[in-house]
C-alpha cells in the first residue's frame, strides 16, 4: 500500500508540473491567427527544402499518376438493379459518385452514369465538400443520407438524396454539420444520434442522446430512445434485416471497447446479456456474437475471439448452446464477416496470412467449406446482394501484387475476374519474406521485409520500418504503387512489423498492450529494428521509423525512446502529448487503449512514454518530420504542432514540420493533397536515409 501511494503521488507530482510547464498550449487553438501564422512560417519552411529539389518534383508528378490512374480499380456497391462507385481522378479532384449495370460493369471500359457530382455541387454551393459516405435505404435502396464533410473532417452535413431522381429531396432529412451516427428506420423515420445542444455531447465530441426522428416533423420533436452519461463515448441505433428478419438495436458505447446492447421491441429496450467486450450482428433468425474476451455461459467456457452462433429467439429465452463458427489458436485470429442470402463468410488470419471459410445454416445445424485463396496476402471479400444472392465480391492483393477483384459464389471456387489494379512499378526483382523478431520480454514478433533478391547485407540499405501496433488493427500484406514508386524501385528496403496493440493474433495480441502494458508494443517495434541492424539489412544510420495515428505516437515513442536506432522518423497525423489527449477533440474515447491521464497511478506509466513530456534539450535526435491536417477533427493538430515547436525552442536543428491547411484524420483531401504530403514525406525520408548519406543527425 505504501509503495502504492508513493506512485500516486509520484504520478501526481509529475502530472501537476506537466500542467504547470506547457507553454506551447496556445498552439491547440486550431483555427487561431496566431497558431495558423506558426503553422504557415512552418509550413514555408518545409517548402523551401523542397522547393529546388528536382526528386521531389518528379516524385510527386509519379504519385499523382498513380492516384489518379483511370486503370484503378473501381470497387462496386450492388444497390437494386445498378452497381455505385465512388471515384476521384485529376477531372474529378472531389469526386463523382457514378452507377452502371453489373453486366455493363464487367467491360473493359464500362459507360458510367453520374448520380452526384461533387465537384459541382462544391462549386454551386461555394463549400470545400469532400464526400463521406452514402447511407442508403434497405434492401429498397430508394433514398440514401448523403454525409458531407467541410474539408475532410469527420463532422458532416447530412442530407437526403432520391436515387431514382438523382436529386437531393426537397424538404428531406438534413442535419447540420455534426459527428453523427445514422440509420434508417423505415422510409419516414431516422435513428438519428447527433448534436442536438448544449449537454447533448459525451466528453470523446460524440452524440450522448439517440432519437427516433420521423420525416415532416423538427428534429427537436424526435422521440428519445436512450440517453447515455456524459462519460461514455457514444450511443447509436440500427437496424438489421436479413431474410425478411427484421431487428433493431441500440447501442451504448461506454468506452472504445465495452457497450452494452439493447433489443429495441416496440417502445420497450431490453438489454442483451452479453459480455461487455462483445459485438452481435444478425443472420436470418441466428444471433452471430463475437466476444473480445473470455465467456463462461451455459456451462461452458468461450476463448476471447471466438464467433458463435445460436437461435436468436431461443437466446432471448435463456438458451446459451452456442455453436463455435471460429476458435482462435496461438497463430488465427478472427478478423471479419460477411453475410450472403444462405452463407456467412469468416474471415481470418493465420500468421498474418489471410484464410476464409463459409457456413451455411440448414435451419438446424451449421456446416463449412474451406475457401481456396488465390494469395497468402491480403484478402476481402463484401456481399454483393444479401438479400437475393450468395454471389461475394473478393479482393485480394500483397506487397507486389497489384489487387485483383472477382465475383465469387459461395459454395465452390469458382471466379469470374472482373477487374485487374495495373502494376506501377516491376516488381520482378523483388521478393517478401515473413521473419520474426525477439521482443524484451521473449515474445516472438512478426515482421513483413520487402527487399530486391540480390539484396546487399552490408549495413547500408536505406529501409523503412512502419508500424500501427493500436485498436485491434492488424497490418496486413497489400499493394501500394506508391511505396513502389517512392521507395522500393530507388533501392529502398520497406519493412512492416505486426506489434502487439494490432490485432494480427486476435483480442490476445490487442489487449497485451493496453494502459499499463503500453510499452510492450515500442519494445517490439525496437526489437524489429535491431533485427534489421544485427542481420545487416541496415544500420542506423539508413533506418528510419514511420507511422500515422496511433502508429505516429509510436514513431514518436522512437524517436524519444531510441534515438540510437534511427536517422530519419516521421510522425504523421500523431497523438504526441499523452497527459493532453483526452481533453483534445475525440480523445477521451481511447482511455480504453491508454488510460486516464488524470489519474496519477495512470499517468505513472503514460508519462514514462509519453513523447512530449520525454523530449529533452541536449540529446541527439534522429531528423524528424511531423506531418498533419488542420482538418483533423479526430486527432488534434496541435499535438504535432506542439511538439515540433518545443523541440525547435530546446534547439533541435533537424525538426521538420507540415501541416496541411484541410484533409481531415487522413491527412489529405484529393488526390492532388495526398501526392503532395507523400512526396515531403518520402523525399524527407530518402534524403536522409539513402547510401550516400551525409544527413547525418544534427544536434
Amino acid at each position: 500500500m505504501k509503495l502504492l501511494a508513493a506512485l500516486c503521488l509520484l504520478g501526481a507530482t509529475s502530472l501537476a508540473l506537466a500542467q504547470a510547464e506547457d507553454k506551447h498550449q496556445w498552439l491547440e487553438d486550431v483555427t487561431g491567427e496566431k497558431a495558423l501564422n506558426w503553422v504557415k512560417d512552418q509550413n514555408k519552411l518545409t517548402r523551401g527544402k523542397l522547393d529546388n529539389d528536382a526528386s521531389f518534383k518528379q516524385l510527386k508528378t509519379d504519385l499523382q499518376v498513380v492516384l489518379d490512374s483511370k486503370d484503378r480499380i473501381p470497387s462496386i456497391r450492388k444497390m437494386g438493379n445498378a452497381v455505385y462507385n465512388f471515384w476521384m481522378d485529376a477531372e474529378h479532384p472531389r469526386g463523382v459518385w457514378r452507377k452502371t449495370s453489373l453486366e455493363e460493369y464487367k467491360k473493359a471500359q464500362p459507360k458510367w452514369e453520374t448520380v452526384l457530382d461533387v465537384d459541382a455541387l462544391a462549386k454551386a454551393e461555394n463549400e470545400n465538400w469532400v464526400f463521406k459516405n452514402s447511407a442508403c435505404r434497405e434492401p429498397e435502396f430508394d433514398r440514401c443520407l448523403i454525409e458531407l464533410s467541410r474539408g475532410g473532417a469527420d463532422a458532416v452535413v447530412t442530407r437526403e438524396f432520391d436515387l431514382a431522381s438523382k436529386s437531393f429531396v426537397k424538404g428531406g432529412f438534413t442535419l447540420p454539420e455534426a459527428k453523427v451516427a445514422l440509420d434508417w428506420r423505415d422510409k419516414d423515420t431516422l435513428f438519428v444520434a447527433t448534436d442536438f445542444g448544449p449537454g447533448s455531447l459525451t466528453d470523446s465530441g460524440y452524440a450522448r442522446i439517440v432519437k427516433e426522428w420521423k420525416r415532416g416533423t423538427d428534429i427537436s420533436e424526435a422521440r428519445t430512445l436512450m440517453e447515455g452519461e456524459k462519460t461514455d463515448m457514444a450511443v447509436s441505433a440500427q437496424a438489421s434485416d436479413h431474410k425478411g428478419v427484421h431487428r433493431e438495436l441500440v447501442n451504448r458505447q461506454m468506452t472504445f471497447y465495452t457497450a452494452e446492447q439493447f433489443l429495441k421491441e416496440g417502445d420497450k429496450l431490453i438489454k442483451l446479456d452479453l459480455p461487455a467486450k462483445s459485438n452481435i450482428f444478425f443472420f436470418d433468425k441466428q444471433a452471430i456474437i463475437t466476444p473480445r474476451e473470455t465467456w463462461a455461459v451455459g456451462g461452458k467456457t468461450y476463448a476471447s475471439g471466438s464467433v458463435l452462433a445460436i437461435d436468436f429467439d431461443a437466446f432471448m429465452k435463456g438458451n446459451r448452446q452456442f455453436t463455435v463458427l471460429f476458435e482462435p489458436s496461438d497463430t488465427t485470429s478472427f478478423t471479419g464477416a460477411a453475410v450472403t442470402r444462405n452463407h456467412l463468410l469468416v474471415q481470418a488470419l493465420d500468421n498474418v496470412k489471410s484464410s476464409l471459410k463459409e457456413w451455411k445454416f440448414d435451419g438446424s445445424k451449421w456446416t463449412s467449406r474451406q475457401v481456396n485463396l488465390p494469395t497468402l496476402g491480403s484478402v476481402t471479400v463484401s456481399a454483393l446482394d444479401s438479400e437475393n444472392s450468395d454471389d461475394y465480391l473478393l479482393s485480394y492483393s500483397d506487397y507486389l501484387t497489384p489487387s485483383v477483384y472477382m465475383l465469387a459464389h459461395a459454395g465452390n471456387d469458382r471466379r469470374e475476374l472482373l477487374k485487374s489494379a495495373p502494376s506501377f512499378f516491376d516488381a520482378a526483382p523483388y521478393e517478401t519474406v515473413q521473419q520474426f523478431a525477439t521482443s524484451k520480454d521473449g515474445t516472438k514478433v512478426p515482421y513483413f521485409i520487402v527487399r530486391r533478391k540480390d539484396v546487399k547485407y552490408d549495413g547500408n540499405n536505406p529501409t523503412l520500418l512502419y508500424g500501427y501496433g493500436g485498436f485491434q488493427i492488424s497490418m496486413t500484406p497489400s499493394y501500394s504503387g506508391g511505396i513502389g514508386k517512392s521507395w522500393l524501385e530507388k533501392g529502398g528496403v520497406y519493412v512492416v512489423a505486426n506489434i502487439r496493440g494490432g490485432g494480427e493474433f486476435g483480442p490476445r495480441w490487442h489487449q497485451s498492450a493496453l494502459k499499463e502494458n503500453r510499452q510492450r508494443a515500442y519494445d517490439d517495434f525496437a526489437a524489429v529494428a535491431e533485427d534489421l541492424i544485427a542481420s545487416k539489412i541496415t544500420n542506423p544510420k539508413h533506418l528510419g521509423a514511420m507511422g500515422g495515428s496511433n502508429g505516429g505516437l509510436l514513431a514518436g515513442v522512437a524517436l524519444t525512446q531510441r534515438p540510437d536506432l534511427f536517422n530519419a522518423v516521421v510522425s504523421q497525423v500523431p497523438l504526441l502529448d499523452m497527459q493532453r489527449f483526452n481533453k483534445l477533440l475525440a480523445g477521451a474515447s481511447w482511455m480504453g487503449e491508454y488510460g486516464n491521464p488524470d489519474v496519477p497511478a495512470e499517468w505513472a506509466y503514460i508519462s514514462k512514454y509519453s513523447p512530449y513530456q520525454n523530449v529533452k534539450a541536449g540529446v541527439t535526435y534522429p531528423n524528424v518530420l511531423f506531418i498533419t491536417s488542420t482538418r483533423d477533427d479526430r486527432v488534434h493538430p496541435g499535438h504535432a504542432r506542439k511538439m515540433a515547436a518545443k523541440m525547435l525552442d530546446q534547439g533541435h536543428k533537424n525538426v521538420w514540420y507540415y501541416e496541411n491547411i484541410e484533409g481531415g484524420h487522413g491527412g489529405a483531401a484529393n488526390n492532388a493533397q495526398r501526392a503532395d504530403m507523400s512526396a515531403i514525406t518520402y523525399t524527407f525520408l530518402w534524403n536522409m536515409l539513402k547510401r550516400d548519406n551525409d544527413a547525418v543527425q544534427v544536434h
